[in-house]
């Protein structure tokens, strides 16, 4: 079975990527509009509702447009901004999240692709909130770095360029980043995280770091009560793994260039203190990857066709 793909917006970073793990494929027939008929609504239109599958890189309010646009029962959607990542009626594209998750996504019409610092937060909380190592209400923070990639063409163009005049920054501040809403409904905690991203000088690649006081926590779990926990939650999983505590380092390009996710709990049972730690390719398991992933899982293909693990 072949199925047709549109990516709306498949000359950005996100939508190359797409494209990319899609091509050559024997079960995937892509629908490429040239520069002149991308520019026409009425071509754009008719992709959007003859499609299979509609893949969407696009803004916020473009996508909610592109959305609008669709009035055939025809395409199933994937929308890769933030636009439906908490909207009613979406289902949220995390395969891996809750034991349920992968066949809720078979299933759906329009599905929401998690963000990347989301993607890597959620993987390490998410399975503890379940656990109820860490409670509903509990003040959580978390620590990321990206590789400039993730800013689209422009950042992308001004690290590149050397405009930035910097190895790397810290942004979003005033603390109300856009992906914080999501992380609080999907790890299903009462309150918005602490968020602290940062950017550096490295094209592609992620970490994302949430500290846990243990000792502080009402169940005042272990470092292998938590490991365990995690392991227990992505056991089946060909994209996530645990990793061993061999390496004494973590680098942001571990998992650069690959649609994997690696988890790692570092810390110390004598202090009671943790570091739950994700690295991706904010590109891969962080955007295009994920993608994919869904298309494969929606379509009844192999979840990881296309995916470099």
């Amino acid at each position: 079975m072949s199925v047709s793909v549109f990516i709306d917006g498949g000359h950005g970073t996100t939508g190359l990527e797409i494209a990319e793990r899609l091509s050559g494929r024997a079960d995937v027939s892509l629908v490429v509009l040239d520069e002149a008929r991308r520019k026409d609504r009425a071509a754009r239109e008719q992709a959007l509702n003859d499609a299979d599958f509609v893949i969407l890189c696009l803004p916020d309010e473009a996508a909610r447009e592109a959305v609008a646009m669709i009035r055939s029962d025809t395409p199933r959607v994937i929308d890769a901004s933030t636009a439906h990542r908490v909207a009613e009626g979406w289902i949220y594209g995390f395969a891996e999240l809750e034991p349920a998750q992968q066949a809720a996504i078979a299933s759906a019409v329009r599905v929401s692709n998690p963000g990347c610092y989301p993607t890597g937060f959620l993987a390490l909380v998410r399975p503890l909130v379940r656990a109820g190592y860490i409670p509903v209400d509990w003040p959580l923070s978390v620590n990321a770095l990206s590789g400039y990639s993730g800013g689209g063409k422009s950042m992308i163009a001004e690290f590149e360029s050397g405009e930035a005049k910097t190895r790397g920054r810290l942004y979003a501040l005033g603390l109300a980043h856009k992906h914080v809403a999501e992380m609080r409904r999907h790890a299903r905690i009462e309150h918005f995280p602490i968020f602290q991203p940062g950017v550096v000088d490295t094209y592609r690649g992620m970490i994302v770091e949430v500290p846990l006081p243990l000792h502080a926590l009402p169940r005042k779990p272990t470092l292998a009560q938590i490991e365990t926990t995690l392991g227990d939650a992505y056991r089946d999983s060909p994209l996530i793994h645990l990793a061993s505590g061999d390496d004494p380092f973590v680098r942001i390009e571990d998992d650069a260039g690959t649609d994997r996710l690696t988890l790692r709990v570092c810390g110390n049972d004598e202090t009671g203190q943790a570091r739950l730690i994700a690295t991706l390719d904010n590109l891969g398991k962080g955007a295009a990857g994920a993608a994919v992933q869904n298309l494969n899982i929606m379509a009844g293909f192999d979840p990881v066709a296309g995916l470099t693990l």
